[in-house]
């Protein structure tokens, strides 16, 4: 990670200071060229183009054989042999995607843009639409465009989505954490997203995301929530509008998307920081309000995000308040930001569904394409461009990678314990690897005194609706029946028996620290966050060196200070005390066998 990240979090990275790296990403429709970051070194000439028309570049990126985009040049009548061999090849391309697929139709393997004639893409259409019936999957046309190609028909290009929910799932899941300073309207956007009716411009939309009394009387987010925004095979929004139950919302979906709603206050940080690292977010969304621009926790969020290398796109908010001027002046100062060396992205402004659709595609082949919205949650402005590309926007997790988690022995992280009445005790948290299902048997730690204790799982439900099965990178709750509460606590896994789980007490892990006011020596404590655990631990020893000051590497031994904890060598860690801040993953775990545990003076 770049040490220049710190920068965010020292308050003297202002905007407009270093060098602007390169100029705004336009958005742009299918025929753009490049995979979003600068586009490719020279176009390419085709010198078939007639008359000096260049509406569009000629080329795409070449198609890759891995991921879920295949290009067509056209699909029509194709032999039986041909077309099951086609059928194949999308159910390759929907493993990819994890269940969505993107289809160019018109499109040469080498990116050159042909197009079709009308004719010609409605046959293509048809026989894409029969590969879909045969998979049990939807296509949904995207979007059209013409090309200016070596004839005098007119001819085009369409862009389809095809989506299918895998066999083994109830619905495409993506986690989104929103961030963003206090009142920058993160709870409000949210609202209108998940009630389906726009605000008053008093905060009403925002009163059922509210958890705690307190929450309501100052309109100030301090825990986390969760809400959902359901999408169908078609693509239309279901959500809370027309009375639905979350459960009705389950069953009309098959993508799911789920807010995890942060709070923005800078006495909250810690919560925040919690739900980034435990609930293991695919992306984050930062809210700025357009009459304030980057002020208050903005710049710090963002430095969170960069540092733990969580993807995130931008939403300006409350443009209804502000001139035209306003609005434009915050966009660019987030794009000043936003290319400096710390960050080193690429903004890209949305402004029609053409740029949304686009916007989408490059945000998850580019981890440097950064996609900025404009919208208003009162007068509804652009709102719909947002949802055009949570629609469109496919999980940013490798299938391989998902594979390879379900193949490992079950760990889940309790980020969350209840007590429900006619249920009894209540865990919530993310599986981090393997498959749970009801009526497993786990062990649970570790306890205080280094301890796991055997539990079963009675029943699971994930966005408030039953499910037998839970499966690596899913979030849900599980009920445990009458185990007793007060031997839970947040940062515990429950996994399975045969892991034979070690904990330690110490661990070493190489890091920058990000800010830090003077030098960070040894004897220093610090807050430690790592994946759910959050725990003061102490500075025992800098390696090689005796301090270190803003900006600097080493690695670092750590002791937690109350009880042992469940680590894992690579994990990430951030820790953080008062305006002190650094991140690093763990490189080093002692563990401490059972017979150590009762001895070790917690």
């Amino acid at each position: 990670m770049d040490s220049r990240v710190s920068e965010l979090f020292g308050g003297c990275c202002r905007p407009g200071a270093g060098p602007a790296m390169g100029g705004t990403l336009k958005a742009r429709a299918v025929g753009s060229g490049g995979s979003g970051c600068g586009g490719q070194k020279g176009k390419k000439k085709n010198g078939r183009n007639r008359g000096g028309k260049a509406n569009n570049p000629p080329y795409l990126p070449p198609e890759a054989e891995d991921g879920n985009i295949e290009y067509k040049l056209k699909l029509v009548n194709p032999s039986q042999y041909r077309f099951e061999h086609l059928v194949t090849q999308m159910k390759w391309r929907l493993q990819e995607g994890r269940g969505e697929a993107v289809y160019q139709i018109g499109v040469e393997d080498n990116g050159l843009l042909v197009g079709l004639a009308e004719e010609e893409m409605r046959a293509s259409l048809k026989t894409l639409h029969r590969m879909a019936e045969k998979v049990g999957a939807d296509i949904t046309v995207l979007r059209e465009r013409e090309v200016d190609y070596d004839s005098d028909m007119p001819r085009k290009i369409t862009e389809v989505l095809v989506r299918k929910v895998p066999d083994n799932q109830q619905f495409l899941d993506l986690r989104v954490a929103v961030l963003g300073n206090v009142d920058s309207g993160k709870s409000t956007l949210l609202g209108v997203l998940t009630q389906g009716e726009l605000d008053n411009g008093r905060g009403r939309a925002r009163l059922n995301l509210f958890r705690h009394l307190h929450e309501i009387q100052s309109g100030r987010t301090s825990s986390i929530s969760f809400e959902i925004l359901g999408f169908n095979s078609k693509g239309e929004v279901v959500n809370y509008s027309d009375s639905r139950t979350a459960e009705e919302i389950c069953e009309s979906s098959s993508k799911m998307i789920t807010f995890i709603d942060l709070a923005g206050h800078h006495k909250y940080l810690h919560t925040t920081i919690f739900g980034l690292t435990s609930y293991c977010p695919d992306c984050a969304l930062l809210l700025v309000s357009a009459n304030t621009g980057i002020a208050g926790t903005t710049r710090e969020h963002l430095g969170l995000a960069l540092a733990l290398k969580v993807p995130f796109f931008i939403v300006v908010s409350k443009v209804d308040l502000c001139a035209k001027t306003t609005v434009e002046r915050t966009v660019r100062q987030l794009e000043r930001v936003l290319k400096q060396p710390g960050c080193h992205k690429v903004p890209m402004l949305v402004t029609s569904e053409d740029d949304a659709v686009t916007a989408a595609q490059q945000f998850a082949q580019s981890p440097n394409v950064t996609p900025i919205f404009t919208l208003s949650s009162v007068s509804g402005e652009s709102l719909d461009l947002l949802k055009v590309f949570l629609n469109i926007l496919p999980p940013l997790t490798n299938s391989k990678e998902q594979e390879e988690l379900m193949q490992q022995l079950t760990e889940f992280q309790v980020d969350e314990i209840y007590t429900v009445p006619e249920v009894g005790t209540v865990v919530g948290g993310t599986l981090a690897s393997g498959i749970c299902r009801e009526g497993d048997q786990l062990v649970v730690g570790p306890t205080d005194d280094g301890r796991f204790l055997e539990l079963k799982v009675c029943s699971i439900q994930r966005n408030r609706s039953a499910c037998r099965v839970l499966r690596a990178g899913q979030a849900a709750t599980l009920a445990l029946g009458d185990f007793d509460r007060a031997l839970l606590r947040k940062g515990m896994v429950m996994v399975s028996p045969e892991m034979n789980p070690t904990i330690c007490s110490v661990f070493e892990a190489e890091i920058v620290l990000l800010f830090h006011a003077t030098t960070f020596r040894r004897g220093f404590q610090v807050t430690v966050h790592v994946g759910n655990v959050r725990q003061t631990a102490v500075v025992e020893k800098i390696h090689a060196k005796d301090k270190l000051r803003t900006g600097e590497k080493a690695v670092v031994r750590f002791r937690f200070l109350k009880h042992p904890e469940y680590l894992k060598v690579g994990a990430k860690l951030l820790f953080r005390e008062g305006v002190t801040k650094g991140i690093g993953h763990v490189t080093d775990v002692q563990a401490i066998s059972a017979g150590a545990q009762a001895n070790m003076g917690f």
